[in-house]
């Protein structure tokens, strides 16, 4: 594997689990929308406000953390109960905007939200695969079918990206790493267990794209999902059982300006 810096694979692997230990630490959070879960204790408030600013991160991360305060404040500081609780009419017209996504895509989340816990103790319910199948690819599209059962208007459907038809899900993969892996670092959750840690995929957006092209970890010039297949295929040749713990590394690199 040749890039322009010259690393061979395992100078690659190395450079990338120094970085890991410097990025996957608390230190992380407080600049990260993960701060936000990170206020409560109860699963399904964690779930709930981890989920909905999730689907909100793009832009500016201060923006984003603004952003999901309102949210916060809006659940008056328990998201489960507001969303068990929740009626359409509750938002004011103009409630919550941020970039594209706006009060009526707010009204279709709560509403799909309350939909999956009247029926289930955990979102994580909807991520289930059948036993014919298997992948976080299929889980992801499992949970848009679920989730879109509720009544919702066209264009929220954008909110929630669709492996199906190639994106590579950043959002919602960034809401899995934040549910599912498990370590002593703190700052994923590690509150789900029917989804191994093997099995997720890195949240693929700008920054990590484009160190894992100046890495030569992916050849591909769009950020799509088969792009986050090559990434994948070479983080778990790194780390089978924990291949996502590479975001940090990745997204640090980026964010920070040491690579781009």
């Amino acid at each position: 594997m040749e890039d322009s810096f010259n690393l061979d694979f395992k100078e690659i692997k190395d450079l990338l689990n120094v970085k890991v230990e410097q990025f996957n630490t608390v230190d992380f959070i407080k600049d990260d929308p993960v701060l936000l879960p990170h206020r409560f204790r109860k699963k399904q408030d964690i779930e709930i406000i981890g989920f909905i600013v999730a689907l909100i991160a793009w832009g500016k991360r201060k923006m984003i953390i603004d952003n999901g305060n309102k949210l916060i404040e809006i659940m008056n500081h328990g998201p489960y109960d507001y969303v068990m609780n929740y009626e359409t009419g509750m938002l004011s017209e103009k409630a919550f905007v941020h970039r594209t996504f706006n009060t009526d895509d707010l009204d279709f989340v709560l509403r799909a939200l309350k939909n999956c816990y009247s029926q289930h103790e955990s979102l994580e319910s909807w991520f289930e695969l059948k036993p014919s199948e298997s992948g976080v690819k299929q889980r992801i599209i499992n949970f848009r079918k679920a989730f879109f059962e509720t009544s919702h208007q066209q264009r929220s459907e954008k909110h929630i990206a669709n492996p199906a038809k190639g994106s590579a899900a950043k959002r919602i993969n960034m809401f899995l790493r934040w549910m599912v892996r498990k370590d002593d670092n703190g700052v994923d959750f590690g509150i789900w267990n029917t989804i191994g840690m093997n099995e997720l995929n890195v949240p693929l957006d700008v920054h990590t794209g484009n160190v894992a092209r100046t890495l030569g970890l992916i050849t591909r010039k769009q950020d799509d999902w088969k792009a986050l297949e090559e990434l994948m295929e070479n983080l778990r040749k790194m780390d089978a059982n924990d291949p996502c713990k590479y975001d940090f590394a990745l997204f640090g690199l980026g964010v920070s300006g040491e690579m781009k």
